[in-house]
């Protein structure tokens, strides 16, 4: 037993163990609950999922049927979670950080205003705001025939939010490549300029050629004809609003709560990440001659990263599996949806599995995509 002595082979044996003992109990519980299910003479496995679904899903990101699979009505929810769930992190990211920012004023006012909004949000179930949301948005919201006009052809009333409706009639995969070519050619051209400046130490005007190189392929697809788009702009009747895209009431509370769920936590994230930088940094800023404002965005910001990314990646994995609220307004999102397949098929167990595997698989490409970031903008030792 001499090579027990090994900590190395002693740390993956322990491992092998603990992991062949977590399958043998998971097999140990499989098998009893499909002895227990056969015995009553329901079904097991996933054929089910070849069955026509059957039902009606009220908002779909693509295209879909009643006639359509079960697994195609559980990919319909699966991609409703993760529309809504990227909106939400997006904006809540982008107002957070405002808010953040906002938190460390030298305005007393504002400063009071911003940590009440924080402290609001923060203090109370997310669930409580969902269902707030939407009974604003059923109740106070006007009806369709006076709906508040947001912005030039957006309008918004209780039957939700309609806006102008883009649809590809021919070219949409060379415009997406067009679009990932831009962005790829701009990132490369901004660190070899960044690269160059460094070596330098003068002014190449790398941003703005990486702006006409982000710019000029989605251009180039469109003078020449590559791409035919159709716009459909929204248009107020008298007694209701014609064209363009409708995101129903369910959709606009979901996206409006988790939103501001998200930027409570993202301001605090980014008030401590600022704090938490050496007060001689703003010196050495302001002895520079840079403003605050300046210093903060090139300075203070860039440093703090490293300490907002690890806990900013906790706030993303919350916002995925807090979409799950979305069954309480009745928005049709993976966890609805599987319902709605468990209730009609009897096969719970299946379902439940494949959603669990749909957000268990959701929180470890966040893990993956936040932890890269993080390698990336992490200060390295000199």
């Amino acid at each position: 037993m001499a090579f027990m002595n090994n900590a190395r082979f002693r740390a993956l044996f322990y491992q092998w163990l603990a992991s062949g003992v977590v399958a043998l109990v998971a097999w140990s519980m499989f098998a009893t609950a499909s002895n227990n299910l056969a015995r009553h003479d329901i079904t097991t496995g996933f054929s089910y999922l070849s069955r026509q679904a059957g039902f009606v899903i009220s908002e779909a990101a693509i295209a879909y049927e009643p006639a359509d699979t079960v697994a195609r009505a559980l990919f319909v929810g699966f991609v409703n979670t993760i529309k809504v769930s990227l909106l939400a992190g997006l904006f809540g990211t982008i107002l957070g950080l405002a808010v953040g920012i906002g938190r460390m004023s030298h305005n007393p006012l504002l400063q009071r205003l911003m940590l009440s909004y924080v402290e609001a949000l923060r203090n109370i179930p997310l669930l409580l705001y969902l269902l707030f949301w939407y009974a604003v948005t059923i109740n106070v919201l006007p009806p369709v025939r006076a709906a508040l006009p947001l912005a030039p052809h957006v309008y918004l009333s209780n039957s939700g939010l309609v806006i102008p409706s883009i649809s590809f009639e021919r070219g949409l995969a060379i415009a997406l490549g067009a679009v990932t070519l831009g962005i790829v050619s701009a990132l490369l051209i901004r660190q070899i300029a960044l690269r160059r400046r460094l070596a330098t130490g003068t002014s190449n005007h790398g941003a703005l050629v990486a702006l006409i190189a982000a710019i000029a392929p989605i251009a180039l697809v469109l003078l020449l004809g590559g791409v035919a788009i159709t716009f459909d702009l929204p248009e107020k009747g008298r007694f209701r609003l014609t064209g363009g895209l409708q995101v129903r009431p369910e959709f606009v509370a979901l996206w409006f709560g988790l939103a501001l769920s998200v930027s409570a936590n993202v301001a605090e994230i980014v008030r401590a990440g600022i704090q938490a930088v050496h007060k001689g940094q703003w010196e050495a800023s302001m002895a520079l001659g840079l403003p605050r404002r300046r210093a903060t965005r090139l300075v203070i910001l860039p440093q703090a990263l490293r300490l907002i990314i690890p806990p900013l990646t906790n706030t993303y994995l919350t916002v995925f599996k807090n979409s799950s609220l979305a069954i309480a307004i009745g928005y049709p999102d993976l966890v609805m949806v599987s319902n709605t397949v468990m209730n009609q098929t009897g096969q719970a167990m299946e379902t439940i599995a494949i959603f669990m595997g749909a957000y268990l698989g959701l929180s470890i490409a966040i893990s993956l995509v936040m932890n890269w970031y993080n390698k990336h903008v992490a200060l390295k030792e000199r």
